[in-house]
């Protein structure tokens, strides 16, 4: 028996009428995100870096463009605001892992591009922090893990939430 277990007990002492079952999967998944962020926040401290931080690296990394990304396309990954993503950028050229770049075709386009010390500090993170996520998910085998993945992946599609452009 997990907390939500023991929640969705509780309620259904006080609660008859009233149908939780919701409770045991949306209880579940808030736990957890609040468990990795606090093992996250914990693991990228290690490095002087943060989650967001991590995030905004990698998908520059990831994207293949030595060109990098504007900001438009770093707000529809990060899902954030283009405050906070600006905010994210000025931290991230202070430490001299990315630095903006204007646009060889439309000089109003600045794109934001990893710098060498920015591409070594993802490359020397990533297979840490996948060893770090291995870790994590070490309870599920790999047919739970890809069947997880499956059903996660459907509840956040019907959400609303499908590939950036």
């Amino acid at each position: 028996m997990d907390a939500v277990d023991l929640f969705t007990q509780h309620w259904n002492r006080e609660r008859p009428d009233v149908d939780v079952s919701p409770m045991a999967v949306i209880g579940r998944i808030q736990r957890l995100s609040r468990l990795f962020e606090q093992d996250l926040k914990r693991f990228f401290s290690d490095f002087g870096m943060e989650f967001w931080e991590f995030d905004v690296l990698a998908t520059l990394r990831r994207s293949g463009s030595e060109a990098g990304l504007t900001a438009g396309a770093l707000i529809k990954v990060a899902m954030v605001t283009s405050g906070a993503i600006t905010n994210r950028i000025d931290r991230l050229v202070a430490k001299g892992w990315i630095e903006r770049q204007p646009c060889p075709e439309d000089r109003r386009v600045i794109r934001v591009r990893l710098t060498p010390e920015g591409r070594k500090m993802i490359d020397d993170v990533l297979p840490k922090h996948m060893e770090n996520e291995q870790r994590l998910l070490a309870s599920l085998d790999l047919d739970s893990r890809e069947q997880l993945a499956g059903l996660l992946r459907t509840l956040a599609e019907s959400l609303g939430d499908g590939a950036p452009d």
